[in-house]
């Protein structure tokens, strides 16, 4: 059978929230048939859940930030392509002075210290900062603005 999802309109930024509220409404209220749960990062204010409509309906009733329900289902196939990792590949080594161009560290720059290409992050020391602080920043990030010369 083709596993069909229906979208939950949310809060913009209260995705997760609405989708622990949901999973313990519907694990409370014994609805089986709300099964699973799919928030890609990329699609701001919108959740999908896969399961009965009658009992996502009875889910989503009275849950804070739900701002509706979209009864039509949607296939599988129309998220997946949100559901395959990214692949960036970024070449680093030590020395290699980067930019930070996400997150809480955004705007600043640093000298790579250590990579771990497993886990797709660097350790970094802040250039500006008075004492050297190391700072560990995903992949995602930084931008590479100088090569170091010992490669």
């Amino acid at each position: 059978m083709k596993k069909m999802l229906f979208t939950i309109k949310t809060v913009v930024g209260r995705e997760n929230i609405v989708i622990d509220n949901v999973a313990t409404k519907a694990k409370t209220e014994n609805l089986t048939q709300v099964r699973a749960f799919i928030h890609p990062e990329e699609i701001k204010g919108y959740v999908f859940v896969e399961g009965d409509i009658k009992e996502i309906e009875m889910a989503v009733q009275d849950v804070p930030h739900v701002r509706g329900l979209i009864k039509k289902g949607i296939g599988m196939e129309q998220v997946e392509r949100y559901l395959q990792p990214k692949t960036v590949i970024v070449e680093l080594g030590l020395g290699d002075i980067l930019e930070v161009v996400g997150g809480p560290f955004k705007g600043e720059k640093g000298k790579v210290t250590r990579y771990d290409k497993v886990k797709r992050e660097v350790t970094m020391e802040l250039l500006e900062a008075a004492v050297p602080i190391p700072v560990t920043v995903s992949v995602e990030f930084i931008k590479v603005l100088e090569k170091s010369a010992t490669q």
